[in-house]
């Protein structure tokens, strides 16, 4: 039996989601008042995307516990909705684009925090908001999988979705650039337009084979579940 009921551990999470959020949107940070504010940085989009995820999971586990042992077919039809919203956001963005953030980030950091996070921002951005964007993003999500298990979207769909996204904010940063002359990652700065191009089409790579490791993961955590949860079975019944 788990020490904490998974229905806490999701309110907890997204209690501190909401609290990065609304604290981090408090900031007065000067990328803040440049065109496209906060919704130009890929970790923003994320925190974003994690809230909503989360917000998602409470909002089913509350629903599943309304509509426990009533057979009312709308509330029942309502339910799987939510069910497939909240399995589709964690396929598509949650997971594969929550460990990119967290991957990235702290891989460029180590190399050279100036390239993606000046230490000019230390001055802006409390320690703890840091870690909430770029560090826990990555345990919360794991610990959401293993706790409940995802039915992943077909394959082709999926990745679809997440290369439309990867699309769309790639072209979004493009656009920013041909506005304000400035890229919004500074090591961008540093390359040229064929070597960009390299980076956007490896990020595009990045995140599809994220996609697939998701979808790996959670079969894999479920399926090693079932063979515990039969293993057991079986052994009560010898008993």
């Amino acid at each position: 039996m788990a020490l904490i009921p998974s229905q806490v551990l999701r309110v907890a999470i997204l209690l501190s989601y909401l609290s990065i959020l609304c604290n981090f949107k408090a900031l007065d940070i000067p990328a803040h008042q440049t065109y496209g504010g906060s919704w130009k940085f890929l970790t923003f989009i994320d925190l974003v995307i994690q809230t909503v995820f989360f917000g998602i999971c409470v909002l089913t586990d509350l629903s599943s516990l309304l509509t426990q042992g009533t057979d009312d077919r709308e509330q029942q039809r309502q339910l799987r909705k939510l069910i497939f919203l909240r399995d589709w956001l964690m396929a598509v963005l949650a997971f594969p684009v929550g460990v990119m953030v967290v991957a990235m980030f702290w891989a460029l950091y180590l190399y050279d925090r100036e390239l993606v996070y000046p230490k000019i921002l230390d001055s802006f951005i409390p320690p703890w908001i840091n870690h909430g964007m770029h560090t826990t993003v990555l345990p919360f999500i794991l610990i959401e999988m293993r706790t409940t298990h995802y039915h992943y979207p077909n394959r082709k769909s999926g990745q679809a979705a997440v290369s439309i996204f990867s699309t769309g904010y790639i072209l979004w940063i493009c656009w920013i650039h041909h506005i304000t002359g400035m890229w919004v990652y500074p090591f961008l700065d540093h390359l040229s337009n064929i070597l960009k191009a390299v980076v956007f089409v490896a990020s595009l790579v990045v995140i599809n084979v994220l996609y697939v490791v998701g979808e790996m993961l959670n079969s894999f955590i479920w399926d090693e579940s079932r063979c515990i949860e039969e293993k057991v079975d079986s052994k009560n019944k010898m008993d």
